[in-house]
């Protein structure tokens, strides 16, 4: 019988859910793009208007669904759909954006009662571009928030990056189930 397990990328618009799904998934993609047609075009062309969907096979007995969620805070109804069944959230901040401090307070705030629950593991993308905030002023503010989560600098683009915060989102899980 095959473990299933339902993780959870979230964060603001460019952040590199997409992205970071593709990068892992053994199947293609299921994405619902749509072309940008608010401030959103300052930062790309299509955005995600309801979900990135795809899968990773861990091995012959594991297998983890992967659901992006829209970065955009006027398509958050989706936010509470996708989480349902899931066991962790993925939050990619930009390290580039004007606020990315504020963008992971919001983002915790915003799924908050899914944190409580379940595993957090924070990644900034685009550190090579901006290094404005280093990983440890990413883990003080989640320590102001009294949240614990790892945080990893990470390319969306590269398997290996995302592999990592999967990797430490599952070892998360196990080692609360240990504890719990």
């Amino acid at each position: 019988m095959t473990q299933q397990y339902k993780l959870i990328f979230t964060g603001p618009v460019g952040a590199g859910k997409t992205t970071a799904i593709a990068a892992v998934s053994d199947t293609q993609v299921v994405s619902t793009d749509s072309k940008a047609t608010d401030m959103t075009t300052q930062r790309k062309d299509t955005t995600t208007v309801a979900m990135d969907y795809g899968t990773l096979r861990l091995d012959d007995k594991t297998q983890v669904h992967l659901y992006g969620t829209p970065g955009q805070e006027r398509f958050n109804f989706m936010w509470d759909i996708l989480t349902e069944g899931g066991i962790g959230l993925l939050l990619l901040i930009d390290n580039t954006r004007d606020n990315p401090l504020g963008d992971l307070r919001f983002y915790t705030k915003a799924f908050d009662e899914f944190i409580k629950t379940t595993q957090l593991v924070v990644g900034i993308t685009r550190m090579d571009e901006s290094r404005r905030f280093e990983i440890e002023d990413y883990t003080q503010a989640l320590a102001d928030l009294n949240l614990h989560a790892p945080v990893f600098e990470v390319d969306a683009r590269e398997k290996s990056d995302v592999s990592v915060m999967i990797k430490a989102l599952l070892c998360s899980l196990e080692a609360s189930s240990h504890n719990g």
